[in-house]
């Protein structure tokens, strides 16, 4: 199972409406809406490299 980036629920990959690569990363969507959303703004859903959050540089 993976993680919808945009809206959060879990996707079964081999199901998911879609799937996008964004540095790297493989993200899947469990619909049309959630990719177009990541597709506009992709750096505003990609996870940061290790792990969740923000650091403070």
């Amino acid at each position: 199972m993976a993680k919808d980036p945009v809206c959060g629920m879990e996707v079964n990959e081999r199901q998911a409406a879609g799937q996008r690569q964004h540095a790297g990363q493989t993200y899947y969507f469990c619909s049309q809406g959630c990719l177009t959303a990541f597709e506009k703004e992709p750096g505003k859903y990609a996870a940061p490299h290790g792990g969740h959050g923000h650091h403070g540089h």
